[in-house]
């Protein structure tokens, strides 16, 4: 009897144990790979926070159930100082530890991953937040692009300068293989509506505070305008310095660099006076933006950014997707179901993603005239009819009209 006592006891143990093992939920792997050390360590952590922000809030509503079992979502993060090398290094650990996707929101480390990310029975899903257009030129099948091209960014600053009578721009633009698409692209429109380039002298923002000599060289050209910009933190340095050094024409700011972001860690618009650049969070015209801004300054002590929520946004459909495919291991199939994880709309609105991996979402643009923003204006850059476009403007709740662009120069990819 003794013996029967003890074996039901061990029995009932063992099954209290498959029940609550049965019921805990599983994790799913969101890797993050990116410059959390460094001067871009402020555009990294931004990325980061709105993952880590999506990912709370989507456990705390049950996360994910895929055939009976619920899975919660897990954020890993690792430094690359925008190393490429350390990038892949940190995907294989990351891998190692079953990461599903793996974020890295640098052209110039995720063009490295998006080489190994279709590795048989290594194969991981790439989202990264970039407007290079080399990034769905690879024809790489799971890679996810949170950004608009740059050539629409560049189209649009270029005809806004134009507009304001500039005709001699110089660039001082980031290193790297994003810093150079940017300024092929810009330059080869520029001089085609008939501007001139008048220097191009690279810096780089990831590494460097010290932007004398660059800067030199552009001023001493006398440029009515400059095409500048990288991670928002040293963007802000060479406006300050560009500005100290005697420098009263305008700027054009690369997407990578937040105006309103600038704003702050410039004490204001003084120094920013006729530049033209991405849309600041804070003049996103959704009902949603104010509330995302107070949860996120509560979190993490720190303003939003256009990264913050672009990376907030993308793990709500990645997640959706998920579920559509009913899968947490076929990143084929979570991939191919992306589509069905749109529109969402807000706190900014994405309408879907191209077969190549670009999300379809708004560009935003302003511009700093007498001290102040001006009203933003954005445009929906991947209608290709008026009928789509009728059909966007029935579906929005953005609170300012929307514009249709029009493509004067390369490739919408």
């Amino acid at each position: 009897m003794k013996n029967l006592k003890g074996l039901i006891f061990l029995l009932t143990i063992l099954l209290t144990m498959s029940w609550t093992s049965a019921s805990q939920a599983a994790d799913i792997v969101i890797g993050f790979t990116g410059p959390l050390s460094g001067p871009a360590a402020e555009f990294a952590q931004n990325c980061v926070n709105g993952i880590d922000m999506a990912i709370k809030e989507l456990n705390a509503a049950g996360g994910v159930t895929i055939e009976g079992q619920k899975y919660l979502f897990r954020l890993e993060k690792l430094d690359d100082k925008v190393d490429p090398t350390l990038a892949m290094s940190n995907a294989r650990q990351l891998l190692a530890n079953n990461a599903l996707a793996i974020y890295s929101p640098v052209f110039s480390t995720s063009a490295a991953l998006l080489k190994i990310n279709q590795e048989e029975c290594s194969e991981f899903i790439t989202l990264g937040y970039t407007s290079s257009l080399k990034a769905t030129q690879t024809g790489n099948k799971l890679v996810v692009i949170l950004g608009a091209p740059m050539t629409v960014y560049a189209q649009l600053f270029a005809d806004m300068a134009w507009e304001r009578g500039w005709r001699k721009a110089a660039m001082v633009v980031t290193l790297g293989t994003y810093g150079d698409e940017w300024r092929q692209v810009f330059g080869t429109y520029w001089k085609k509506i008939g501007g001139t380039i008048t220097a191009d002298k690279p810096a780089n923002y990831y590494t460097k505070t010290d932007y004398t000599a660059p800067l030199s060289a552009a001023l001493a050209t006398n440029p009515d305008v400059m095409l500048i910009g990288g991670p928002s933190a040293t963007t802000a340095m060479v406006i300050e310095q560009a500005r100290n050094m005697g420098y009263k024409g305008g700027f054009l700011l690369v997407e990578q660099a937040n105006m309103d972001y600038i704003a702050q860690m410039l004490d204001g618009t003084s120094l920013m006076e006729n530049t033209t650049g991405l849309v600041g969070f804070d003049s996103i015209p959704t009902p949603e933006c104010p509330l995302f801004a107070q949860k996120h300054k509560a979190n993490y002590k720190r303003p939003s950014t256009p990264e913050s929520i672009a990376h907030y946004d993308s793990m709500y459909y990645l997640a959706r997707a998920i579920q559509a495919a009913n899968t947490v291991d076929d990143v084929y199939a979570i991939r191919t179901a992306l589509p069905k994880a749109f529109p969402r709309l807000g706190p900014t609105e994405t309408y879907g993603i191209s077969s190549a991996g670009r999300v379809h979402i708004m560009v935003g643009v302003q511009s700093i005239r007498n001290g102040k923003f001006t009203k933003p204006e954005l445009y929906v850059w991947w209608a290709k009819t008026q009928a789509e476009f009728d059909k966007i403007q029935k579906t929005t709740k953005y609170t300012v009209p929307l514009k249709l662009f029009k493509a004067k120069i390369g490739t919408m990819e």
